[in-house]
């Protein structure tokens, strides 16, 4: 057979298959997903979450994510609210794509949904504390409070402990008066029991932190 009718033979060939099988055609399964379609978790958390809060959840700058107090403490739609909004004033931005990040309504929901189903579990909370504060503040009792029961690690520096002074207006700078109440309560790690502080205690607790703030001109 010469060349001519070699590649006739070929065309026509590939004329009755339609093409679905040429080389190099793509197929369906070879196609990349959008970013904005992409809801794994694994993903979504290694790409947007990783970084501050540690790749599984542990170990980085920010509050851990893998424990389960903390979790059942927000709640998914409140970690929904604070991954689509950010937290003013903080290091935490927005990601929803309606205040400016890169992720849908659907990959937050994911997120958040991901991280209980991952790292959620029985919260071992003795006495349950409402997420936002909603008592009266009362500095003076949170002051004998945190004597009682956060000064031994936290009033200074302790490099035995590798813990430092909460009462440090750079520090309390950094942080919200709601990310104050939440490692109140969680931890900053996965802790073994919840702290015995009341929601009143908490919320003096936090008011009594605030007041060191050095105000901002």
């Amino acid at each position: 057979m010469n060349l001519r009718a070699l590649l006739l033979a070929s065309a026509l060939t590939l004329s009755g298959l339609g093409c679905k099988s040429a080389p190099g055609r793509p197929q369906p399964g070879d196609q990349a997903r959008r970013p904005d379609q992409v809801l794994d978790f694994p993903t979504l958390y290694k790409e947007n979450c990783s970084a501050c809060h540690g790749d599984r959840g542990t170990g980085g700058a920010a509050i851990a994510l893998a424990n389960p107090l903390y979790l059942s403490f927000a709640g998914v739609q409140n970690i929904e609210r604070i991954t689509a909004n950010g937290v003013p004033g903080t290091m935490m931005p927005p990601f929803s794509n309606a205040a400016g990040g890169t992720l849908t309504p659907q990959q937050i929901t994911a997120l958040a949904q991901g991280m209980t189903s991952a790292w959620g579990g029985p919260a071992a909370a003795h006495n349950p504390i409402a997420y936002a504060a909603s008592l009266p503040a009362d500095p003076a009792a949170g002051q004998q409070a945190f004597a009682s029961f956060c000064a031994r690690c936290h009033a200074a520096a302790t490099p035995a402990t590798h813990t430092g002074s909460l009462i440090d207006p750079a520090y309390l700078a950094l942080i919200s008066d709601q990310g104050l109440r939440s490692f109140i309560v969680a931890g900053h790690s996965p802790p073994q029991a919840s702290p015995p502080l009341t929601d009143q205690q908490v919320t003096g607790v936090v008011a009594w932190l605030a007041s060191h703030r050095t105000p901002q001109n």
